[in-house]
């Protein structure tokens, strides 16, 4: 009889509870997890999805692979910048870097007063950042972020020393297992709390470190070369090195794919599944705190990276190995499972995003647009092409880049170099193998694209930004063209 009281209690309370919170939003977790230099297809799922025209086969992601699998994967996500602190900046405040004053590694983040993390943090969230911030060498506590255990611009793989909201302290170990260890411990220290996590990993960027565990895991598989490594890009020869372009070479057929080469792919892979760990550590936590349903997951990286496609071995340039990049999230609560969306996303779109997760309204500064709608299958207008620049860096062999991407076709210009200009259809040529700009066939395709390209710059307000690097110029004036950096 007691006990038939006691459920009856129970479920009055629970009815009086719902109704109470009915047409209210449960406000979710954010676990914003990202990367760096990570290639879109560098996940598992990407791979068996490619089938027989995976180059990575052998690359297993099984924790990346779940939240693919219980969650929304975009199939066509892009940087707008293919370089970390623009990309990163970017990230934060949702604006062109030609605006928003980082079009370099090697500048500081001036303006943060509005950001994911400021907006985020009025409307009540608990903020914090761990791992590879990264805006030139900025030290001190992150701004817009309550909590921050950071390091230092690249900072090192192993033994890296944090800045615990800005106050120098050791470590030990792989510094992605450390900035993992340091994110787990404030969700179950603000479990009862409504938070956002950011968790920044320095995996994948040069030179690949992978941790202990990981370091012969890819000692042995085979490695294929990529189908479109004899596709010089334009400005090769053109610049005045003076020594090799390591810095843009990984071609076998140009006799630069050696061994070493080889192992920078092992090691990369190496890093990366480290992070896929990680990633499984924080599911894990998420779900033994019983937090899983009501947190959104968001995992990305700040850009892509070439493995010798087109003869190069960076990122910066306009081709799709180092604009796409991968995004998966996961809200049990709220989105489906296994859904995969083709429509074109930008890093532009993840500061507005999250406020729209979070029932906060993005501010005016901001360019991009929410994906939430995506999901929702709520979106009305989505864009159908962007805007892509890369400014000329110090030291750095890549010229200054303008391009615009539709859904199936590129236009990439080299502003003051004409002759280097690249025209692609991409729904016949993926790997950008044939360049159709001088072409009569690809006339129609051009005039199409030159206006699209006009159309993007008036909408973003695009200019050459005078934070940005000076081209280089002789005695007389005239342009020098970029000198490359060597890596060692």
């Amino acid at each position: 009889m007691l006990r038939n009281i006691l459920l009856a209690s129970l479920i009055g309370l629970a009815a009086t509870s719902q109704a109470q919170n009915a047409g209210k939003t449960v406000r979710p977790n954010i676990v914003f997890i990202y990367t760096d230099d990570q290639r879109f297809d560098a996940l598992s799922v990407v791979q068996q999805e490619q089938g027989t025209k995976a180059r990575f086969p052998w690359f297993s992601t099984p924790n990346l692979d779940k939240l693919a699998n219980e969650g929304v994967r975009f199939r066509n996500a892009f940087v707008i910048n293919s370089l970390c602190s623009p990309s990163r900046s970017t990230l934060l405040n949702s604006r062109y870097n030609h605006l928003n004053g980082i079009a370099n590694n090697h500048t500081g983040l001036a303006d943060t007063t509005v950001t994911y993390a400021t907006e985020l943090r009025k409307a009540g969230y608990n903020t914090a950042f761990f791992g590879k911030w990264h805006m030139g060498n900025e030290t001190g506590k992150r701004p817009g972020f309550d909590y921050s255990a950071s390091f230092v611009g690249q900072g090192k793989y192993f033994d890296c020393p944090i800045e615990v909201n800005g106050k120098v302290q050791p470590s030990q170990g792989w510094v992605d297992d450390v900035s993992t260890t340091n994110a787990i411990d404030y969700i179950r220290a603000n479990k009862d709390k409504t938070f956002l996590v950011s968790l920044a990993f320095k995996s994948g960027h040069g030179p690949f470190q992978p941790p202990v565990r990981h370091q012969e895991t890819y000692a042995k598989v085979t490695l294929t070369e990529p189908v479109n490594d004899g596709n010089i890009f334009p400005y090769k020869g053109q610049i005045d090195t003076g020594k090799p372009n390591n810095a843009n070479a990984t071609n076998a057929k140009g006799g630069t794919w050696t061994e070493k080469n080889e192992q920078r792919i092992r090691n990369y892979f190496g890093a990366l599944k480290g992070v896929d760990e990680n990633v499984g550590r924080v599911l894990k936590t998420l779900d033994s705190l019983g937090l899983d349903n009501n947190t959104v997951v968001i995992f990305s990286s700040d850009n892509g990276f070439f493995f010798g496609e087109h003869d190069l071995g960076d990122k910066r340039a306009a081709y799709e190995e180092s604009i796409r990049i991968p995004l998966l999230v996961r809200y049990p609560a709220r989105f489906p499972k296994g859904k995969k969306i083709d429509k074109i996303v930008l890093n532009l779109d993840a500061a507005p995003s999250f406020l729209d997760l979070a029932g906060v309204k993005a501010p005016a500064s901001f360019q991009g647009k929410s994906w939430v709608p995506l999901i929702e299958d709520k979106a009305k207008d989505w864009r159908t092409s962007f805007l892509y620049e890369y400014f000329y860096e110090r030291g750095f062999a890549t010229p200054t880049i303008k391009a615009v991407r539709t859904e199936n076709s590129k236009l990439i210009l080299y502003p003051g170099e004409e002759g280097w200009s690249e025209l692609y259809d991409l729904s016949k040529d993926p790997g950008e193998t044939s360049n159709l700009y001088q072409s009569k066939e690809g006339e129609k395709l051009k005039t199409q694209l030159q206006a699209e390209l006009a159309k993007q710059e008036k909408a973003v307000g695009y200019v050459n930004p005078d934070y940005a690097d000076p081209r280089p110029l002789d005695e007389n004036g005239k342009y020098v063209r970029p000198r490359a950096q060597v890596i060692p």
